[in-house]
């Protein structure tokens, strides 16, 4: 079995070493190898423990026939995304300045995997500051997707799913505030989940958006298997706050997916999706009709908007904290576009939108017009803005041909896995990832198909630069996987699993789709 540990989830290897018929140490092992074979050229995982690890594993094993507790990842080896504290190991978040920069403790979700046995093996890459879809910084450099190395694996939790795509590891710990959870894992093939805002809040950095609530980060869990985000989650907790725990979580496997109204778009906004894309929801929406679920139309209420108001919430205070954060860091290219366009005042972006249309640039100009609101007037009408789109998203569900909705199924991305370096001109690809941090609700992705060859085209080359960019990304894109993104009412974590678990077992049987792409 030696060889082909690092191949199974982490129930599996947590049932297996409780049962003694696999040590802690042969798991921590296996993974170390699998790492050393995947990851130069992946660059995914930057900081390693392994040395800790191994003797994490050791004292593991050496607690077998004890009368000591068992939790229940007892033995199994995970991994953490850089941005979120490890004691011993820096969270630098791309910034060489902040090398040295150690945790001397365990950030609270790392702690309570680390409370139930879990054994940490490192650190996983990241896009600089955490703000681009991609996984690349002037400190650790690039990630590569392990679908192709020419490709990105998402960001900002990119390095985390493409090492655990690549059996590096059997799950681990990541954070969203904008798909960064939900686009790696549609970009790598493999399965996340966002939980409900205010479920598990990440503050590790609170430095970037400081005072900033209306728009949190949320920690959360990339897996190869649902049953993996299940359990992981089941150890995290409830969550919320000392002084405003969020309602309990509830047991996926109690939720009956034939009883759900399940609504289904394809389309949001005017990023149009890649066919391979579309075809995955259309797919997806069958199988769960095959399941015995009610699959209707959905069309989402001005997306467009959503995205403009997500930008104008974490923009409003013009960049100034991230840049007073960055000080004098080399700035990767993609992070100098967001602050440049962000720190500038209302008039100057109208000046430089209208040159944009001018030239041609549509989707430039589109993504510039979101900024340059800067006044805590501004700050509250988007917020307003905000509050006033969660009641109208809210009427929508409610008031679906047929009776109210329970769970929503669309793109995680427009896109199949990016070219290197397109988010610059790509930004989120659309509002599919972000509409669900806006709203606040718990969304997650199950890898679902890949594209075909007759899909590795859906548009044509366009002068305007971010089109043209997409063009790029979709040529070649064969082979690739795709993700479907599934979205439940807020702290409905049990709805979301329940319906990415009936995708997934839709998907093996299908017999196309690897579960490791390596």
């Amino acid at each position: 079995m030696a060889g082909e540990i690092w191949r199974l989830s982490a129930a599996e290897i947590a049932a297996l070493i409780a049962r003694g018929e696999l040590s802690a140490v042969e798991a921590v092992e296996a993974h170390i190898r699998r790492i050393r074979e995947v990851n130069a050229p992946l660059n995914a995982l930057v900081c390693e423990r392994f040395d800790a690890a191994r003797a994490e594993a050791r004292a593991a094993d050496g607690e077998r026939g004890s009368s000591k507790p068992r939790g229940a990842l007892h033995g199994v080896p995970i991994t953490v995304k850089e941005s979120l504290d490890v004691a011993g190991l820096p969270t630098t978040l791309g910034l060489r300045s902040r090398r040295e920069h150690v945790a001397v403790r365990d950030g609270p979700y790392v702690a309570r995997l680390r409370e139930a046995g879990a054994i940490v093996l490192g650190k996983t890459n990241v896009s600089q500051l955490m703000v681009f879809i991609e996984s690349d910084n002037p400190l650790y450099g690039r990630s590569n997707n392990p679908w192709d190395l020419q490709r990105t694996p998402g960001g900002s939790s990119g390095g985390q799913a493409a090492l655990v795509a690549a059996g590096g590891s059997p799950f681990g710990l990541g954070t969203d505030i904008g798909g960064s959870i939900r686009v790696p894992a549609a970009f790598c093939g493999i399965a996340g989940l966002k939980p409900t805002a205010g479920r598990y809040p990440d503050r590790t950095t609170p430095e970037l958006f400081p005072g900033e609530t209306a728009i949190e980060s949320q920690a959360g869990i990339l897996a190869r298997d649902v049953a993996d985000i299940a359990l992981a989650l089941e150890v995290l907790g409830r969550g919320g706050d000392d002084d405003a725990p969020a309602p309990p979580l509830r047991a996926a496997y109690s939720v009956d997916v034939a009883g759900l109204r399940v609504g289904a778009y394809v389309e949001a906004g005017s990023f149009g999706v890649a066919p391979a894309v579309a075809r995955a929801v259309e797919e997806a929406a069958g199988a769960l009709a095959r399941s015995g679920a009610q699959v209707v139309p959905f069309v989402p209420p001005d997306p467009d908007l959503s995205l403009a108001l997500f930008y104008r919430i974490l923009a409003a205070d013009g960049a100034r904290a991230a840049i007073a954060f960055l000080g004098d860091d080399r700035r990767d290219p993609r992070v100098d576009d967001l602050l440049s366009i962000a720190s500038k005042s209302r008039p100057t972006v109208e000046l430089i939108v209208r040159a944009l249309r001018a030239l041609g640039q549509k989707g430039t100009a589109d993504l510039a017009d979101m900024h340059g609101f800067h006044s805590a007037a501004d700050y509250w009408q988007a917020v307003s803005g905000q509050q006033a789109y969660r009641q109208q998203f809210r009427a929508a569900l409610d008031d679906a041909e047929g009776g109210p909705l329970d769970a929503l199924i669309a793109p995680a991305c427009a896109l199949p896995a990016l070219r290197h370096g397109a988010s610059r001109a790509i930004g989120t690809a659309g509002p599919y990832a972000t509409l669900y941090n806006l709203l606040g609700y718990p969304a997650g992705v199950v890898p679902f198909t890949r594209v075909d060859k007759d899909e590795a085209v859906g548009r044509s080359r366009s002068r305007d630069r971010l089109e043209n960019a997409a063009f790029k990304s979709e040529i070649g894109s064969e082979g690739l996987p795709i993700g479907v993104q599934v979205i439940a009412r807020p702290w409905r974590e049990d709805v979301a699993l329940a319906v990415m678990d009936a995708l997934e077992s839709a998907a093996r049987l299908r017999r196309d789709y690897p579960k490791t792409p390596v």
